[in-house]
């Protein structure tokens, strides 16, 4: 049984992906078809959901849900020192850098111990035609030598980077509608994943696509349009995402980043 002088465990998790939905799915107090508890029996959790909130209808994990954001690192460090955390995971979306080194500097303010989760980035295979870039905005450079019908998977907040290229045009892919500035030549797609390679191909043929612009966000859920995209002989565009902050570990997944929590709360009760 729990320690009732104690106060449950506080993790907050940045969420926002699958991944994360999965980890607060297994922390969460008595998580449904949970096959044996995460943590020791004796260690009560309390698990708390961040979600930027700019998707309009989020998927919502188990356990505590905030939304919105902290203020820069500064308000983060003062939440989780006002709610008590005992361990902040960073499990945001490959590309979501502000907030990993807003989480970084505030965990190192409050002195509360991070993790962050990520997924492993796609590999080019046999056949794959890969351009890869550092930025939206070489990206957008490298597109008029490429094609001129473009599939842009990027999401809606960056199309700024695309917008003066009058010449080419897009189908944009985005789970909200986007707001301007965008391409001046544009049809939208709003979908959300995952996707196939059935699917996938049938977008490509009814639209002539001839490039593909993507992030390296990785996961199974979205990789599809890079198969339907070397069977058509279509390049690809790849934006590498950003390094993780210096000296926050890292793991690729939810199982790990349990028994990082198992580790570390161990650790604290040896002490």
């Amino acid at each position: 049984m729990p320690d009732a002088a104690r106060p449950p465990r506080h993790v907050l998790i940045l969420g926002g992906t699958t991944e994360a939905r999965r980890l607060a799915a297994a922390l969460a107090p008595e998580p449904a078809g949970a096959p044996e508890p995460v943590l020791a029996p004796e260690c009560a959790l309390r698990v708390t959901t961040s979600l930027a909130g700019r998707v309009s209808a989020p998927r919502l994990p188990a356990g505590e849900v905030r939304i919105g954001g902290f203020g820069g690192p500064e308000g983060l460090a003062r939440w989780l020192r006002e709610h008590a955390v005992d361990a902040l995971i960073d499990a945001t979306h490959p590309f979501a850098d502000t907030i990993s080194h807003n989480a970084a500097l505030a965990a190192a303010t409050a002195h509360v111990p991070l993790l962050a989760v990520r997924r492993p980035g796609w590999v080019p295979g046999p056949g794959d035609t890969w351009h890869q870039v550092t930025s939206l905005d070489e990206a957008a450079a490298a597109l008029p030598a490429l094609g001129t019908r473009v599939f842009l998977t990027t999401g809606r907040m960056g199309l700024a980077h695309f917008a003066h290229l009058t010449g080419l045009w897009f189908l944009v892919r985005s789970v909200d509608a986007p707001e301007p500035p965008h391409p001046p030549r544009m049809e939208v797609l709003l979908d959300r994943g995952p996707f196939t390679v059935e699917g996938e191909r049938a977008l490509l043929r009814t639209h002539r696509i001839d490039v593909l612009v993507t992030k390296d966000s990785g996961a199974a859920a979205t990789a599809a349009k890079l198969t339907a995209a070397r069977e058509a002989g279509v390049p690809v565009v790849v934006v590498r995402r950003p390094p993780v902050p210096d000296g926050v570990p890292v793991v690729e997944g939810p199982e790990a980043a349990a028994e990082w929590l198992r580790g570390l709360f161990s650790a604290a009760d040896s002490h």
